[in-house]
């Protein structure tokens, strides 16, 4: 296949040929912050997941693409990223699950890739620089040069408003009723929920006395993107509902749920994007293997109002938060991860305890 040469550039000016693949947008560029995933598999999962909204997926694995696509792994309607960076991108897709190959999806769904970049490289630049905005694209080099020094992080923008679903929407038909509240909920969420109770997935602007009138048993918090300093509202409607209501919040609902038990957020240099990152569970001791997925994370000492339940071994970042007198619970990663490592999925089992009138576990 004969491919149009594709530049990317960021905005502290380190550049990288490549080859255009993927959506050709009439512009000739897409920009957007850049991060890395370590995943070795799951790229549909990944590239459908809403908490890339605004972002650009560098994946590490060098061969991207092997075992095409299906209907069945997207984690939302459509893609939010803003486009995706590959070392090679494979041209024939070897599943009997494929329905077609990586490149079509791309195409359909509109979504820029650039193949055949260096990603070892640019994974090292931004291990060292943290996540840099950035653009890539096939159009005029010294264009999306330009584009590249005015391209916006994720820092202070509400992506939340972009994702959400626009009406409620029911699930499952369990004893229990769960309010799902939307910030850019995966599939597989709804589905590890659905499986035990009843939900009614709300959008993220939905305020506190219209969740207290749908009479659920418990509230869950799902994940989503960009900054939790930019979603005010969001917390403000999770403080009124802290103490009244079970709560437990997933990737950026626990850093919402952090934020309304007054704490902090901050950004991480480069984010966690993976799928085997070891968390301890303080409350048992147990090391799970987990799969991750953001930029910001709740600053500990700022947690007077909560236990820290959960931490990450690479780095020391809190991964979860208990605080038993209000009856809430959150973790940073995603244990429903589709594929991914399934350690964590007894924390949907915790939550029906906790429905059931079970205690929060501490230390």
């Amino acid at each position: 296949m004969t491919r149009t040469p594709s530049v990317l550039v960021l905005n502290d000016g380190a550049t990288f040929e490549g080859y255009a693949a993927g959506f050709l947008p009439d512009e000739g560029w897409t920009a957007g912050e850049f991060v890395f995933n370590t995943a070795l598999s799951g790229y549909q999962e990944v590239i459908t997941d809403p908490s890339y909204a605004g972002q650009i997926i560098t994946f590490t694995y060098p061969h991207i693409g092997n075992y095409g696509v299906t209907p069945l792994d997207d984690e939302a309607l459509r893609p939010w990223c803003r486009g995706v960076v590959v070392r090679e991108l494979t041209d024939v897709a070897s599943s009997w699950r494929s329905t077609r190959s990586l490149e079509d999806f791309l195409v359909e769904r509109r979504i820029p890739a650039i193949v055949g970049i260096d990603t070892r490289r640019l994974t090292r630049h931004l291990r060292h620089h943290g996540a840099l905005a950035g653009a890539f694209g096939h159009g005029d080099p010294a264009v999306v040069s330009r584009q590249a020094q005015t391209a916006k992080g994720t820092d202070g923008t509400d992506f939340v408003s972009t994702v959400t679903t626009s009406e409620p929407y029911t699930r499952g038909d369990g004893a229990m009723h769960v309010v799902a509240i939307d910030y850019g909920i995966k599939t597989t969420m709804v589905q590890q929920l659905a499986d035990r109770f009843r939900i009614t997935v709300v959008p993220a602007h939905t305020g506190a006395d219209e969740i207290r009138a749908l009479s659920p048993s418990g509230v869950f918090l799902s994940n989503g993107p960009g900054d939790p300093a930019a979603l005010g509202r969001e917390v403000e409607v999770l403080r009124q509902l802290v103490g009244t209501l079970p709560i437990f919040g997933i990737c950026l609902g626990h850093q919402l749920l952090g934020v309304a038990l007054g704490g902090t957020t901050y950004k991480l240099p480069f984010g966690h994007h993976g799928s085997n990152h070891p968390v301890k569970d303080l409350a048992t001791g147990r090391v799970e293997i987990t799969a991750q997925n953001h930029n910001y994370a709740l600053a500990r000492e700022s947690l007077t109002h909560a236990v820290v339940s959960h931490v990450n071994l690479n780095d020391g970042v809190v991964e979860g938060i208990t605080a038993r007198e209000h009856r809430c619970f959150s973790v940073q990663y995603h244990p429903e991860a589709g594929p991914g490592p399934h350690d964590a999925r007894y924390l949907f089992d915790r939550f029906d305890t906790l429905l059931r009138g079970g205690a929060v576990e501490t230390r």
